[in-house]
């Protein structure tokens, strides 16, 4: 996601699971509300890493993010890094908790459609989603987009899980 209305921070890290728990105490430390967006990014190139941005509901909101987080010390620059970001805070995330609907996701988040691997077409409303309470849609033409699979009894799962095993974690 980017626009007029978007920052970049950069988090100081390479692991998404560090970047996810960095943008969610920055937004509890900042009191960022309902109305904001938060994501992580993938940078490559000469220093790969994950960087942050935070989209605000208006430009003066922004503004003062911005001054209050270099204030403390961090790089912050304006835009996002791509349009293609991971979302942790959004719109409705908090509930997205235990098992939900595909109807209900996309009733009370900011959520717009659900991609099923391998599936052609869009789930039916009433399909149930077991979110694992870890839901990371990410934007896909400038569109928030949850991808998820089949899984047991005929419901979905998100397509990424909450403790992914690192690899080579076995040797």
């Amino acid at each position: 996601m980017s626009g007029p209305h978007t920052l970049t921070v950069e988090a100081g890290t390479g692991d998404l699971r560090a970047a996810d728990h960095r943008l969610r105490a920055l937004a509890d430390e900042l009191a960022l509300d309902e109305g904001w967006f938060g994501c992580t990014h993938l940078v490559r190139g000469d220093r790969p890493r994950v960087a942050l941005s935070f989209s605000a509901p208006s430009r003066s909101l922004l503004s003062t993010v911005r001054q209050r987080l270099a204030d403390r010390g961090y790089e912050v620059s304006p835009g996002a890094p791509d349009a293609v970001g991971r979302a942790v805070l959004y719109p409705g995330v908090a509930r997205l908790t235990g098992t939900v609907t595909v109807a209900e996701v996309l009733s009370a988040s900011a959520i717009v459609r659900v991609a099923v691997l391998g599936e052609p077409g869009p789930p039916p409303p009433d399909r149930r989603l077991v979110t694992r309470d870890h839901v990371r849609p990410e934007w896909r033409g400038g569109e928030l987009v949850l991808a998820a699979m089949p899984a047991a009894g005929g419901t979905l799962v998100p397509f990424e899980v909450p403790d992914p095993t690192p690899c080579c974690a076995d040797h």
